[in-house]
């Protein structure tokens, strides 16, 4: 088989030297080198040099430059131990477009992978790409090694490529940016690059780096820019770095000893909460039972016998579930054996509510009771089983809750058990909020940092198990994100206005004949009225253990009226599942009301998700969605997830439908972060309720989805193995 010329240019530059350094000492793994600094560009490094150093796992950073060469907006994850990734959305002075503004907004994207740590005299070694999904303007490689000289003294040396070279790709004009250019990778003549860090104190650091970086854009239409207002006057930068506590840290530096640059570095690791042992109350403890003799009557199980037995014990013990935010929404009871069907309302992990139930039962049962069996329910439907001896539970309740989790049995909940009797007075329930929602959107070349601030009231009524009606109602504050029109083609910057876009039907499908199903979302802003972004009705239903059901119809989202229904085989043991989903949607109209446009189709699409709960992608949530998306294109989504046992969640996702990229526009094809916090990670609180976004770049009209609350896995999945595993140990918290 012929070698590629990109890896053709890895045998014969980079890999020979990673190879040469790598083998000083053996192949054993260490902890990874953890970063003292981050770099303008957002990485752990030195001013704009990259070093071989890495966050701690899972960190979640952002890092703002500013110089009279860039401002530099930086969304950094360590997406494993030695995988960091950089979000990079930047005003880069001196160059100038169609808007003449002296200055570009550009998005980039980098990524590197740290293949050797530190040991005996071996450096630390990584390989980087810098501005891999963007235009180019950043384009560059490297591989780099990392030594501690002294504790307090660190140095990096390393080979760079592009603009670490000083040596800037030509800019294809006509490219949409989004896609790879592996054919540029590693090419042309490498350059050194080198820097040094001193820890004079546990605050403040000083850095010393040699930069090719000669900061200059060239174009293929022949254009030629310098960035700032002249190319660095030495290859010698330094800095300055001061921490304050573990998550915050301001630098000052020079670029060629004759530019001051400034920056600030907010890093939140998920390992690290504010609050480590919560604020919640303490659960009550397990009551051991009394001994046979002291309780004849109860050891015996004639209790049982007595007609009132049962309703007594069933409110007691739902009184004291509803004070732990749970709802006990059925139970059977026996002599020897009690099963509860509880709706978790509190706790971010299923594993702590599973915990503090089989605490309350111990304190409610009489001590005939041997088998508790402890059924979660999500929108009315039963989705797995924990059966415990009581005996284990008052035995193991001081010790590892690896203990308890060994002799815990979990299965697919039954449909129905017998002997159970629902709770009075559980349905109809009726909840309601009100509170502020902020609405952002950021990494927009156009537009920049935009945002709508306002106030949500939201409500829910379940009718009975299953049959939901969920509304909201939405009061805009105040805000940037004004309503228009899309892009006038062949005019970059300028938009339709809502008056034209609103008189002329046609506008409502591109020139190249995509409807407009994203791309007009800014037609859905500004709207000084009160506004309904959801008003559903929605049913919920188990037909087989294994496999569960919903139906949604109203208006689905901001944009989409209609219908959509949902299958789901998820078993509780199988870190595997399927599902479907198929909706006939209608586009609605722009006053955020119950009128409609005449844009309807009909979507849908097949999936399939994966837990990794072994190895070095333990924590990992893989999905596949192959379909039909909201413009008519069919193609596929692929998404991965990382989730921590506190509940953080944070992924990214890519799009590729049969939408060619002329079709799709700028940034060729679909493609976000995801991002989910708990809000009772920041209050010490326990709630279920959770901070999220969705971090792209543009709202385009390609492999666009329908936005549809409550859909099944993220329902089901938290009582189920892996997910309930992972948050073992918070059983006994």
């Amino acid at each position: 088989m012929r070698s590629t010329p990109l890896a053709r240019r890895l045998m014969a530059s980079t890999l020979p030297v990673a190879f040469l350094i790598g083998t000083a000492s053996g192949t054993a793994q260490a902890d990874p080198m953890i970063a003292r600094n981050m770099s303008s560009y957002g990485m752990p490094g030195g001013i704009d040099t990259p070093t071989a150093e890495v966050l701690p796992d899972g960190t979640l950073g952002a890092t703002v430059s500013w110089s009279d060469y860039a401002r530099r907006g930086n969304v950094t994850f360590q997406v494993l131990p030695r995988l960091t990734t950089v979000l990079r959305y930047s005003r880069v002075e001196g160059i100038n477009d169609y808007r003449q503004d002296g200055y570009i907004s550009d998005r980039s994207f980098d990524l590197r992978l740290q293949i050797l740590d530190e040991q005996g005299w071996r450096p630390a070694i990584a390989v980087g790409f810098q501005d891999v999904l963007g235009t180019g303007i950043y384009s560059g490689e490297y591989i780099v090694a990392t030594k501690n000289i002294t504790p307090t003294i660190r140095a990096s040396a390393g080979l760079g490529w592009g603009v670490l070279a000083g040596k800037p790709r030509t800019i294809d004009v006509g490219d949409e940016g989004g896609t790879l250019d592996a054919d540029n990778w590693f090419s042309g003549s490498p350059k050194p690059f080198a820097s040094v860090s001193w820890q004079v104190n546990e605050r403040l650091s000083l850095v010393a780096e040699y930069s090719n970086d000669i900061y200059f854009t060239r174009y293929s239409s022949g254009r030629e820019y310098q960035q700032g207002d002249e190319e660095p006057g030495s290859k010698v930068n330094l800095g300055a770095y001061y921490s304050f506590g573990r998550a915050y840290q301001a630098g000052l530096y020079t670029i060629g000893g004759d530019t001051i640059g400034a920056q600030l570095t907010v890093a939140l690791n998920p390992r690290e909460a504010p609050y480590p042992s919560g604020l919640e109350k303490a659960p009550a403890p397990v009551r051991p039972r009394p001994a046979p003799a002291a309780d004849p009557e109860g050891w015996s199980g004639q209790w049982s016998q007595d007609p009132t037995a049962q309703p007594a014990i069933q409110t007691s013990l739902g009184d004291a579930l509803d004070k732990e935010g749970q709802v006990l929404e059925s139970m059977a009871l026996s002599a020897n054996r009690a099963e509860v069907r509880i709706d978790n309302r509190r706790y971010i992990s299923q594993a702590e509510a599973v915990g503090r139930t089989a605490r309350l039962m111990s304190r409610a049962l009489p001590p005939s009771v041997e088998t508790f069996v402890i059924t979660s329910t999500a929108e009315g439907m039963p989705t797995s089983s924990v059966t415990l001896r009581r005996s284990d539970v008052e035995r193991l309740e001081n010790t590892e809750a690896s203990q308890i989790a060994s002799v815990a049995a979990l299965t697919d909940a039954p449909l129905r058990a017998p002997g159970l009797v629902r709770s009075d007075e559980i349905y109809p329930r009726f909840q309601w909020s009100i509170k502020p929602y902020v609405d952002l959107g950021i990494f927009s070349a156009e537009d920049g940092l935009t945002h709508e601030v306002g106030a949500e009231a939201r409500a829910s009524y379940e009718l009975m198990p299953g049959l939901i009606v969920t509304g909201a109602l939405r009061q805009r504050a105040f805000g940037n994100m004004d309503q228009r029109g899309p892009g006038i083609p062949g005019q970059r910057g300028e938009h339709y206005t809502a008056e034209e876009y609103l008189a002329d039907p046609s506008l409502e499908t591109t020139p190249e004949g995509v409807p407009r199903v994203r791309s007009d979302s800014r037609m859905y802003r500004d709207n000084s009225s009160p506004t309904i972004p959801e008003l559903t009705l929605a049913w919920y239903s188990k037909p087989t253990e294994t496999v569960y059901t919903r139906v949604t119809g109203g208006l689905l989202e901001r944009g989409y009226g209609g219908v959509s229904a949902e299958a789901l085989w998820k078993p509780a043991n199988s870190p595997l599942a399927f599902g479907a989903e198929i909706s006939h949607v209608k586009k609605r109209d722009f006053d955020g009301l119950f009128d409609f446009r005449d844009y309807e189709v009909t979507m849908g699409h097949v999936s399939a998700y994966y837990e990794f709960s072994q190895g070095f992608a333990q924590g990992f949530t893989a999905q596949l969605d192959v379909g039909k998306y909201l413009a008519g294109d069919v193609g596929a989504t692929v998404s991965l997830t990382r989730e921590f046992a506190n509940g953080w969640r944070i992924g990214a996702y890519a799009t590729k439908t049969d939408m060619s990229a002329e079709e799709f526009g700028e940034g060729s094809f679909d493609k976000g972060i995801m991002l989910s916090i708990p809000i009772g990670w920041a209050t010490g609180q326990p709630s279920r309720e959770r901070a999220s976004t969705t971090l792209r770049s543009l709202s385009r009209d390609g492999g666009a989805q329908l936005n549809v609350n409550g859909r099944l896995y993220d329902k089901i999945r938290d009582s189920h193995s892996v997910e309930l595993y992972e948050g073992w140990g918070r059983f006994w918290r």
